[in-house]
């Protein structure tokens, strides 16, 4: 039997400047890595300059921050983009970034028929779970179908949209939701490409051959492997039945995987290896459902941004798998087992089942401008989030075995994290500077002018993008441009701030203990939960602000990116008696620091504040000296303690006041 060659090796990468990421780039290709994955941080993603008042505390922080052309030549230096397989985790600015990619391409000669590689491209998912969406459905939607038909024309070997699952499974989706939804999402975009007229219908079926998937996969061994194999069924049947592909290559389930963040412990961290590793084996044992490209997290994540040798230690785990052991010398060691058949066949049920229900309400984008799909998402989360609680599911380390030795891992010269330093941002803002002063300032302005019309006009955006990459025109400067054309969005929540009438007797303590504080107050006490900054990862903020209500606090919520003044002012109109702030991209201490000062200028000094996030230990302690009452990372599962933890603050404050 013929060895099969192994997928592409990857590991998610990108932060503080493009020379610091490419010199990652480098020495990650050099050590093995066969691909590359790129991750942008949220200005970029967002459509924002590093200088604009939003991207303070965000610059280079959660992935590399790509402001221009000269950057993006930055990040690829010494890198040929010809030969290289390359994917960008962006969405609502995925046209710019191809565009900037194109026009990097072509200053380094290569053809743009000999460009692979992916951009993610998948709005829908967005607005769901990640939020790093800027405009309305219906224009981003064109804006995917625009690189589309570019990349069919122009990239014959590029993936234009990948379809992406994994942020579902992290803000909660079962595996049915994450069959259903990401397939909702795959129909949506080619039933609007197929509307719009760009492909001719023959050239059709090679467009549906080019759609990828990225997938994610958790704990449950047996049912990911399950979900795998599922997913590669229903699409080889929703292409030969829905869109009429004859061709069996051109059905074919093509993804790439990284494994389940979601469940990486803060305790007993190094537990998270074992994890990875049980995650990776479920979507590369099975053949007929093997994933085309992996990259793993570090077993350190939930603590910070791993280091060089953090991000090693994962990518040999994927060697030793592919060169070592003899998996890729055998077919697939699930046909025939009945176990396997029986399981794929409830989640192919059940999936179609959700699959018809969404698009009877018009398709994904109609179930997510009704809040359908984000509700459903925010419920099995806090299902998930309960069972954890309550401890029918088990966590070890965190609600099981929790008795532990100290971990020479996390203790190694107290630096277990790679940190960004506040410094990066000024001097990326500082070369932002320089690069508008240097550039032809007239080009710039008839490039966006040109790509104005082009948005407005309903043309092809791709062309007027890469013509605005090589005037040197920003990416705050395109963001904006089609700002004003298409108008920004928020999306609906999906959080419902009610009080259930059910309850389980640890909910009903709590509940007690707020009526109580009510008494005294004169009122329900009033919770403020808020996101500043450009973090979008809102899925911790919605379950606290739930369990919030549904322990008879008076909560304001209105979702993700929000300013720090916009918090305060938000507090001060509300009247609140405590502020929580969520923050999971690293920016914590500048944010948490103005809204802090803000507070104290608009005469709150009397209303506690509480944080959470992915903080690491020394930054608590920041926090703390700042005025933060209480922090809490990804350990403080407990939600009701937390609740419990409010009502003490919210007292204790009242006190001072009275004495």
């Amino acid at each position: 039997m013929t060895r099969d060659r192994p997928w592409i090796f990857r590991t998610y990468a990108g932060h503080s400047t493009a020379a610091d990421s490419n010199r990652l780039f480098r020495t990650n290709l050099a050590k093995g890595q066969t691909g590359l994955s790129v991750a942008f941080d949220l200005p970029t993603q967002t459509g924002y300059d590093s200088d604009h008042v939003l991207a303070k505390g965000e610059v280079g922080k959660v992935g590399v921050p790509i402001s221009h052309l000269g950057d993006m030549k930055a990040l690829f230096d010494q890198i040929p983009l010809g030969e290289m397989n390359t994917s960008m985790t962006i969405n609502a600015t995925a046209a710019w970034l191809l565009a900037l990619y194109v026009a990097a391409a072509d200053a380094q000669g290569a053809s743009r028929a000999s460009l692979t590689g992916t951009t993610q491209n998948d709005i829908i998912k967005e607005y769901l779970s990640r939020g790093t969406y800027v405009f309305p459905p219906k224009p981003s939607m064109r804006l995917i179908t625009d690189t589309i038909a570019f990349a069919s024309s122009e990239l014959p070997k590029w993936n234009p949209m990948n379809v992406c699952s994994y942020h579902l499974q992290e803000a909660g989706a079962t595996p049915v939701q994450e069959l259903s939804f990401a397939l909702a999402t795959a129909i949506a975009v080619l039933d609007g490409v197929r509307a719009s007229g760009t492909i001719p219908e023959d050239e059709f079926p090679q467009v549906v051959g080019r759609i990828s998937f990225f997938v994610n996969a958790g704990i449950r061994f047996i049912t990911e492997i399950c979900k795998m194999r599922a997913f590669t069924e229903l699409w080889d049947e929703i292409c030969r039945d829905r869109y009429g592909v004859a061709d069996e290559k051109l059905r074919r389930f093509r993804y790439g995987v990284q494994v389940n963040s979601l469940g990486l412990t803060e305790q007993q961290p190094e537990n998270n290896v074992y994890r990875i590793l049980l995650e990776m084996l479920a979507v590369v044992l099975s053949k007929n459902a093997r994933a085309r490209a992996v990259q793993l997290p570090a077993w350190n994540e939930a603590l910070g941004l791993p280091r060089p040798w953090d991000q090693q230690w994962s990518l040999r785990m994927q060697q030793i798998v592919a060169y070592e052991s003899d998996l890729l010398d055998y077919g697939d060691i699930f046909d025939g087992s009945k176990e396997i058949e029986a399981k794929v066949e409830d989640l192919k049920t059940e999936a179609r089942t959700e699959l018809s229900r969404v698009l009877a309400m018009g398709g994904a984008i109609a179930a997510i401008e009704s809040g359908y799909m984000k509700k459903a998402l925010v419920e099995s989360n806090a299902e998930r989030l309960r069972a954890i609680e309550a401890g029918e599911t088990k966590v070890v380390g965190v609600n099981a075995f929790t008795a532990s030795e100290p971990s020479p891992l996390a203790a190694e010269d107290g630096d277990a994290i790679l940190t960004v330093p506040e410094t990066v941002e000024y001097e990326q803002i500082d070369k932002l500077k320089a690069w508008r002063s240097a550039r032809d300032a007239k080009a710039a302005a008839a490039a966006l002018k040109e790509l104005d019309r082009a948005a407005r006009e309903a043309r092809n955006v791709m062309e007027a993008s890469i013509a605005c990459a090589r005037a040197g025109v920003t990416t705050g400067e395109w963001g904006e441009t089609l700002r004003r054309v298409f108008g920004e969005y928020r999306a609906p929540t999906g959080v419902t701030l009610l009080m259930r009438g059910d309850a389980s007797q640890s909910i009903t303590d709590v509940r007690a203990a707020v009526e109580a504080l009510s008494a005294k107050l004169g009122m329900k006490p009033r919770f403020l939960v808020g996101k500043p900054g450009l973090d979008g990862h809102s899925n911790g903020a919605e379950q606290i602000a739930v369990r919030a209500a549904d322990c008879g606090f008076e909560v304001s919520y209105d979702g993700i990116r929000l300013t720090p003044e916009q918090i305060v002012s938000a507090a001060i109109e509300h009247k609140v008696h405590v502020v929580g702030l969520s923050i999971l991209s690293g920016s914590h201490v500048p944010l948490v620091r103005e809204v802090m000062n803000r507070m104290r200028a608009s005469g709150l000094s009397h209303v506690p504040v509480v944080a959470g996030g992915i903080i690491p230990a020394e930054d608590v302690l920041v926090l703390k000296q700042l005025g933060v009452a209480q922090v809490y990372t990804p350990k403080d599962f407990d939600l009701n303690r937390i609740m419990t933890d409010l009502v003490r603050l919210i007292e204790a404050k009242e006190s001072e006041r009275a004495a």
